[in-house]
């Protein structure tokens, strides 16, 4: 992985920024700092700011683990092309067949996971997501959710910060939800930052010249091409799209 702010990847950046391009984020760990509390994971004022005008001059996608009303609510205000959420699942052609296996499967998983303190299962009506952030036993207590949830059979587990996230395996992913987002709205390239294991289905897309993977902190066994040292830096890099496309009005304006 490369570092993206450092100066010989500016021009790179400043490409994406001038071609017909989707800035796409997740909301978690890159447009929010990550809380011990999800209800309270707001963004910053300053990033709100910028996200605000990046989406005056750009077309703008939030792609999120969260429940997509939950998602919306974070983001009020701002205008988007679109907000997914459920992993890329929300919205998508019948998820009612979604939301009835995932009934089933929290019903199994509260019997089994409420011995243990800290555990929490949040549905997020076509997933679910164990969280065991507060849990004084951390590696216990993911031993039991991994047998809990592998006891239900042929389900999709996306690993993450402190957190087992269990969807339907033909579900939609987020590299999905990106294409048909860019798709839609005629981009020939897009910018995707994510943080977690759940952005690799994005990372993961064989799209050389067309797909910038970006993820929040380095790591070894992401297939995101390059990074950001933490969530804090999301505002620089949004700073340099707006940069970016402020020099490129200029050049079009005087070439005119």
């Amino acid at each position: 992985m490369r570092y993206l702010l450092a100066p010989a990847h500016r021009p790179l950046v400043e490409q994406f920024a001038w071609s017909n391009v989707l800035l796409a984020f997740d909301y978690d760990g890159t447009l929010a700092p990550i809380v011990d509390d999800p209800a309270a994971a707001q963004m910053r004022p300053s990033t709100r700011q910028l996200l605000e005008r990046l989406a005056g001059r750009y077309p703008c996608a939030v792609i999120s683990g969260r429940a997509r009303h939950d998602a919306l609510l974070w983001l009020e205000g701002i205008h988007l092309v679109n907000v997914v959420g459920n992993h890329g699942l929300e919205p998508w052609k019948d998820p009612e067949r979604f939301e009835r296996e995932v009934a089933r499967w929290r019903a199994r998983l509260q019997q089994e996971l409420a011995p243990l303190a800290g555990v929490e299962i949040e549905d997020k009506r076509f997933s679910l997501a164990i969280h065991y952030r507060k849990s004084r036993a951390k590696q216990r207590a993911r031993a039991a959710i991994n047998a809990a949830v592998a006891a239900l059979g042929d389900v999709r587990t996306i690993g993450g910060k402190q957190v087992v996230n269990v969807l339907p395996p033909e579900a939609p992913h987020k590299g999905l939800a990106l294409e048909r987002i860019r798709v839609e709205h005629g981009c020939d390239t897009a910018i995707y930052v994510g943080d977690d294991e759940t952005d690799e289905d994005v990372f993961a897309l064989d799209r050389p010249g067309q797909l910038l993977s970006v993820r929040v902190g380095a790591s070894r066994r992401s297939q995101a091409a390059y990074f950001i040292k933490d969530q804090a830096e999301i505002d620089v890099l949004l700073e340099i799209l707006l940069r970016a496309q402020r020099r490129c009005d200029l050049e079009r304006s005087a070439a005119s």
